[in-house]
């Protein structure tokens, strides 16, 4: 990523890619969620612990203390669960951040189903597999190895079915297995996709679940990535908004985070809009155009135009802009209007009160029904 910022900890659509996996995991009902940390967790740990307050799912950290590979980091992994754990354990990564919560539900079905998978392993297909872990199937379909990019023969590197980096294990499977690898390949590391060929050695049985949308597996490993993803994620919150009943005008300029929600029917939302943070629209109303709104409530029929807020709460039925500035805990009431070139900071405009143009309002309450004339300024005072 050349960045000072871990990579997992890069934002996707309101969300840390990290943030986007705790997620995903805990939507499956996972009864605990251990995040393995190692380079860079003095940033990566408290970030991890932070987001847990929002999942309402135990969390715990394990350290990585030597990157020696997937099967290592695993193995750290798992000296955070009690010894006498045997349930399934889904294994997956911070690095992928259109995985959810369905997909690994589905995986963990497969895995279940009678007769019960040792190891069942998520793939997809790749237009250009280069790079990725391949599936090596026998002739039965069932899962035989995966191997490296870089430890593949040249017929193995034909194979267009690439391991995701995400798995279901059953617990007693996964603790013997681990105890079993070794550094023998061309990373001199522990691969952790080496217990796929020990689960079949002893006998047990390897199920691949091939993920049918590509992107929901897709990793992140530059900028390039990133943003490519992140436009996806984005063309897909827009799908979910407008088939709920918004009417999205031009998505490709509308940005919308994961963690928004536009709460009835008939929003509006012209283009070049931004929605960000928390913020929720209710319905009937009409953002845009230029608008950005980050942590802000709009309530039912307002209308917003080119504006851009923070922190602010503006309500039913209100008018704001054009080139209006809303900064935080600025409480706009009913029917009320802030107009052009327009900024309120900290203050309290009434239900059906006016700030037409021009106008600073800051650290103040207004009334109802009042009208403020043009460039009336209110400002702190000490006393």
């Amino acid at each position: 990523m050349k960045s000072a910022i871990p990579k997992m900890l890069h934002p996707v659509g309101g969300r840390t890619m990290l943030a986007h996996a705790m997620h995903a995991a805990a939507g499956t009902g996972a009864g605990r969620i251990v995040v393995v940390v190692g380079h860079q967790r003095d940033k990566v740990e408290p970030a991890a612990l932070a987001e847990a307050e929002a999942l309402g799912v135990p969390v715990d950290t394990a350290v990585q203390v030597e990157q020696n590979g997937t099967g290592d980091a695993v193995r750290a992994g798992l000296e955070a669960l009690p010894e006498d754990f045997h349930g399934n354990i889904v294994v997956t990564t911070s690095d992928v951040p259109l995985l959810d919560a369905q997909t690994l539900t589905n995986l963990l079905e497969v895995h279940s189903e009678e007769p019960p998978a040792a190891v069942t392993v998520l793939s997809s297909t790749a237009d250009d597999p280069t790079g990725y872990g391949r599936i090596v199937r026998d002739d039965d379909g069932g899962v035989q190895r995966i191997v490296e990019h870089k430890d593949a023969t040249e017929l193995e590197r034909q194979i267009d079915e690439v391991n995701s980096g995400v798995y279901a294990f059953s617990a007693d499977l996964l603790r013997t297995a681990l105890g079993q690898l070794t550094m023998n390949n061309s990373q001199g590391e522990l691969y952790l996709t080496d217990v796929i060929e020990i689960a079949r050695d002893s006998g047990r049985l390897v199920r691949g679940h091939r993920a049918q949308d590509a992107a929901v597996v897709a990793g992140v490993n530059d900028r390039v990535q990133l943003a490519a993803l992140g436009a996806e994620l984005n063309r897909r919150v827009c799908e979910k908004w407008m088939r709920a009943g918004a009417t999205i005008v031009d998505p490709n300029s509308t940005w919308i985070d994961v963690t928004c929600e536009l709460t009835g029917q008939d929003v509006t939302v012209l283009p070049g809009v931004q929605l960000y943070g928390t913020t929720s629209i209710g319905g009937e109303t009409v953002i845009g155009p230029d608008s950005t709104l980050r942590d802000t409530s709009v309530a039912e029929g307002a209308v917003v135009e080119r504006t851009h807020a923070r922190e602010a709460t503006i309500g039913a039925g209100a008018h704001v802009g054009p080139f209006a500035y809303l900064r935080p805990e600025a409480e706009l009431g009913e029917e009320s209007k802030v107009g052009t070139f327009v900024e309120i900071k900290k203050s309290q405009i009434g239900n059906g009160s006016k700030v037409p143009h021009l106008t600073y309002v800051g650290d103040a309450t207004i009334g109802e029904n009042s009208n403020i004339g043009a460039s009336s300024v209110f400002v702190n005072y000490d006393g």
